[in-house]
């Protein structure tokens, strides 16, 4: 699901003297430079290392022609204007997102092909072995290239530098809740500014300036520069008014962003189908049923087994730590609401003292937790090898046990407590047509410092938009939270 980030109210003048100062990296035009350079750089020393390391591959791939050198750089120019055909250098698509990767690899592949092509038709002998390392490594060195920018943008973004200024157009109500967004994903980097409403109003009802009406759009984006402006639902009566709309941003250097009725809706599930100049979006079914089927279980299967096997020297070290602290037992289990309303026991290293759960009564009024969950940041009930082990989440390892055996999966929603289910409205059930898992999209967005509002709202998301590629993404967000320990407690 893409995003957008900051919600920072500032006046006019204010904004003036902001963009006045504005640093030379957010220009458009020098990211693309800088990006193409680093492209151009990447495959440049990829070349030059293919040419050293061909004959490091198992079979033989001849030696190289005095012209060599000279057709490497020519293939190296083929593949960067391919990745310019291909978009990848298109700002619209580098904040977030699998967009700019995907460009990259069907750049590459492109690239790859054609070169076996042309060597074929013209009988050229080209380095098999240099081809294979140039494409591989070059490839790869192109999308953590790609990651490692996005990082450091992202880290900028969160600091208040380089930030991309806009406004959003619509009824206060859709513009308030877009705002929401906004200023929960602060490293996308964008600066909401104000709004454009028909209501006569100051400001929105979360605080947000009202710059004028849709149709001041021009003269805001004077006033203000902004670099873009978000149309939410209310800002036009008639679909022919984007279109008179955007003939007058037509000459500006403004990017302009249509947010849908839908919402929660991932990208892979919508098809847009032009049709007598309607651009109609068609919406694939909620995946829940996808994820629970056999391909999910087995590589839940699989994977649980060998982390248990690789995990195993860690989690003889936590028991023994625990039973040595007091001599109590060393797994902790409690029962949960698992796939359809089955119940199970969640299995989990000892964090507390063994009569925790008859304390729990007593800590109610001092409840940090959002909705129904418990959650307090220093909880005395628990140990001192407790809170080590749940800072580092390694009083979960047990869980691979539960996921192995069918009860719960790598990822999913939370297991909830049944006090916790009862408390359920309809659509919050909704969480329950899956396995829950011992990670989870709200773990890897904010764990415990999210709202009960956000956290059910990103189950939901995983229930209906599930994938497989999107489960490898969270465990690597997983281990990468779990390390930071960011928000657990």
């Amino acid at each position: 699901m893409t995003t957008i980030g900051a919600l920072v109210g500032v006046q006019p003048q204010q904004r003036e003297q902001k963009v006045a100062t504005k640093h030379w990296l957010a220009d458009s035009s020098v990211q693309s430079a800088l990006l193409w350079g680093t492209d151009v750089f990447v495959l440049m020393a990829t070349a030059a290392v293919a040419m050293s390391a061909r004959n490091l591959l198992p079979f033989k791939s001849g030696e190289l022609l005095p012209e060599t050198f000279s057709i490497t750089l020519l293939v190296v120019a083929a593949w960067v204007l391919i990745l310019t055909a291909f978009g990848a250098y298109d700002l619209r698509h580098l904040r977030a997102g699998v967009v700019e990767y995907k460009r990259i690899v069907m750049a590459s592949v492109v690239t790859a092909g054609g070169v076996g092509i042309t060597c074929y038709l013209l009988s050229y002998e080209y380095s098999r072995g240099l081809v294979v390392v140039l494409f591989t490594i070059g490839s790869i060195l192109l999308l953590l290239s790609r990651n490692l920018r996005r990082r450091m943008m992202h880290s900028l973004y969160s600091k208040g530098m380089l930030r991309t200024p806009v406004v959003v157009a619509g009824d206060s109500q859709h513009v308030d809740a877009i705002a929401r967004v906004l200023r929960r994903e602060v490293w996308l980097g964008y600066d909401v500014v104000g709004a454009l409403t028909k209501e006569r109003i100051p400001t929105t009802i979360g605080g947000l300036p009202v710059l004028g009406g849709v149709d001041d759009v021009l003269d805001v984006i004077s006033e203000q520069r902004v670099d873009s402006v978000i149309f939410a639902q209310g800002s036009f009566d008639e679909p022919g008014d984007f279109r008179r709309m955007a003939w007058r941003l037509e000459d500006r250097d403004v990017q302009m962003v249509v947010v849908p009725a839908l919402t929660d809706v991932s990208s892979q599930r919508l098809d847009v189908r032009p049709l007598a100049g309607l651009p109609l979006v068609d919406v694939d079914h909620p995946r829940a049923i996808e994820a629970g089927r056999w391909v999910k279980r087995t590589f839940d299967i699989v994977g649980s087994a060998l982390l248990l096997v690789l995990f195993a020297p860690v989690m003889a070290l936590v028991a023994l730590a625990i039973k040595l602290e007091d001599g109590g037992p060393v797994l902790f289990r409690q029962r949960r609401v698992g796939m359809k309303g089955k119940e199970f026991d969640c299995l989990k290293f000892r964090s507390m003292v063994p009569d925790a759960e008859a304390r729990l009564a007593a800590l109610n009024a001092l409840n940090e937790g959002a909705g129904p969950l418990f959650k307090m940041a220093s909880d005395p009930r628990i140990t001192k090898v407790g809170r080590f082990i749940r800072r580092f989440s390694l009083d979960e390892l047990p869980q691979f046990w539960n996921a192995l055996i069918g009860e719960m999966s790598l990822v999913g929603p939370r297991p909830a407590l049944p006090r916790e289910v009862e408390q359920y409205d309809s659509d919050t059930r909704r969480r329950l047509d899956v396995r829950p898992g011992l990670s989870g999209l709200w773990q890897v967005s904010g764990r415990s410092n999210l709202s009960w509002e956000d956290t059910v709202r990103l189950d939901l998301y995983y229930v209906d938009n599930w994938s497989m590629v999107q489960d490898l993404i969270i465990l690597a967000r997983t281990a990468q939270a779990v390390v930071g320990s960011a928000g657990a407690y």
